[in-house]
């Protein structure tokens, strides 16, 4: 049994070092120049290192440096029609335009993420299951714009009530079979529901008991393990229980996360099991746990059913929130320096939260500016019939005609600053967004200075790291903010209701859409 052992993890070492040798060149290749397409995808990475993916999902980019296939179907609302959106080029990046295309002066959802590993492990719309509702809403294609190897794309932006599932996999562990898996993820867009998943589950949509999942969990729920700080934390969810580390409950080496673009592994094999996670923009993993199966009852072996899921619980639990923009999952358990060359491919591709590159934020342009925040993702920036107050306001395909009209703006160059911008009514003309006593109104220019000032926005990167946000010239501390489906100007805490701490980030940042008239 000794020697046995001894084989086994010399074996497991020198599969790791040749991996890391064979593929160094294309990692320093893909790190010089970013802006082009690796020479190798992650999933070359781990074929080299002899546990070959088995699934490999993303919306971004391609995972294998041949692939040239689609990365994922939309549909639109206008008329129902689908489109495959695929890459520039092989092994490249998302082509974006043509979802933008496609989707122009509509809305679209996601529903098909396509397997690039050719076992035809698709992601579609997760079906009812044990917990309550379903089936599940799809992602909104257009949630998460973010830049990837300096290129628009779009990632998955899980709203509570949304998931994918695939039940009849090909390829993927059972039983105690081993595995491993990773996720890039946005870090700071999560919550505390259940369960924000991407990994193994099971195959009835049904909670069958401990060790019959075995997937990455992101969030700051605390009703099963958690790690220091107050999240969030790269768990795992083993079933019946989120698995920080050995214990159950609270596990001190598992740190709270703040890393906007986040690479989170778990792998596991008989009686073995890893949590390793880093920042997917640069530097390496650390690993927060490594060591034996939980003790309680279930877990070793353990029993896992093979589904793939995203977004939520193996029981179809979908309370949770988060944006997913690629991962795999692997047969067999990758090496630590696997995993390592895997995550320098990662840094290479050039995650960045810009998002203006194919946005339209240029005086004269048409645009609607949709809300970012979790409750609200289907809201609007429009302003009132009824009076001249400014509000969120649900707006989709079905809406009348004058309430599309009334969530479309005009950009014009800032009346009190020509490097800022101003917002004219695109149905009213004449009349623009102005803050008065900080609430927002539509009112008509009057040519004063006072009237420009507070008709005035810069706008930058959004707090959330989503879309943008936009500082009011005359009170730089004090972003455009929907509160309560009414718009004002707001600071990060402060003596007003709207300055409220509470989701002020979200609320402050804002989706730059195709006008909705």
């Amino acid at each position: 049994m000794v020697m046995r052992l001894w084989v086994r993890q010399v074996r497991r070492t020198l599969m790791g070092v040749g991996a890391t040798l064979a593929l160094a060149a294309g990692v320093i290749a893909g790190t010089a120049t970013p802006s082009q397409a690796a020479v190798q995808g992650p999933c070359d990475i781990y074929q080299a290192g002899g546990t070959p993916c088995v699934a490999a999902h993303s919306t971004t980019r391609a995972l294998y440096g041949a692939y040239n296939g689609a990365l994922y179907q939309v549909k639109r609302a206008s008329d129902g029609a689908t489109r495959d959106i695929g890459l520039l080029s092989a092994g490249g990046y998302a082509n974006a335009a043509a979802q933008d295309s496609f989707c122009a002066a509509t809305s679209c959802v996601i529903t098909v993420i396509y397997d690039q590993s050719g076992k035809g492990n698709h992601l579609t719309q997760a079906p009812a299951g044990g917990a309550a509702g379903g089936p599940d809403n799809l992602a909104n294609a257009v949630e998460a714009p973010i830049s990837v190897g300096g290129h628009k794309a779009y990632g998955v932006y899980i709203a509570p009530g949304s998931g994918y599932r695939n039940d009849h996999t090909n390829g993927i562990a059972t039983g105690d079979q081993p595995e491993g898996m990773y996720a890039i993820l946005d870090g700071t867009h999560y919550d505390g529901g259940c369960c924000f998943d991407y990994g193994n589950a099971e195959t009835n949509d049904h909670d069958t008991g401990n060790g019959h999942m075995e997937a990455i969990y992101f969030g700051n729920i605390k009703v099963w393990g958690y790690g220091s700080g107050n999240g969030p934390w790269v768990m795992a969810d083993q079933e019946n229980g989120l698995f920080s580390g050995a214990n159950t409950r609270f596990n001190a080496n598992d740190p709270s996360i703040s890393d906007r673009f986040l690479t989170a592994i778990v792998k596991g094999e008989p009686n073995q099991w890893a949590i390793r996670a880093g920042n997917a923009q640069s530097g390496g993993l650390s690993t927060f746990y490594s060591g034996a199966r939980p003790n309680a009852a279930g877990y070793n072996p353990m029993h896992k059913e093979g589904a793939i899921i995203l977004g939520i619980g193996g029981d179809n639990s979908k309370g949770s929130s988060g944006t997913f923009y690629e991962g795999v999952m692997t047969s067999g358990y990758p090496s630590d320096a696997t995993e390592n060359a895997v995550q320098a491919n990662v840094t290479a591709a050039g995650y960045s939260s810009t998002s203006t590159a194919g946005t339209t934020l240029t005086p004269g342009s048409r645009v609607s500016l949709q809300a970012t925040t979790a409750c609200c993702t289907g809201d609007y920036l429009t302003h009132d019939d009824a009076d001249n107050n400014v509000v969120i306001s649900a707006v989709n395909s079905a809406s009348s005609s004058t309430l599309k009209a009334d969530a479309s703006w005009i950009v014009r160059a800032g009346l009190a600053n020509s490097s800022c911008l101003s917002f004219e009514s695109a149905n009213d003309p004449g009349q623009f967004l102005r803050h008065y006593n900080f609430q927002l109104h539509l009112s008509p220019d009057d040519g004063g200075a006072a009237f420009a000032q507070d008709a005035t926005f810069c706008p930058g990167t959004g707090n959330s790291g989503t879309g943008f946000s936009f500082q009011s010239a005359n009170y730089p501390t004090k972003y455009l903010r929907h509160y309560d489906f009414t718009v004002y100007i707001a600071s990060n805490g402060g003596s007003n209701a709207w300055d409220s701490s509470t989701s002020w980030k979200d609320d402050t940042s804002w989706l730059v859409d195709q006008p909705w008239s």
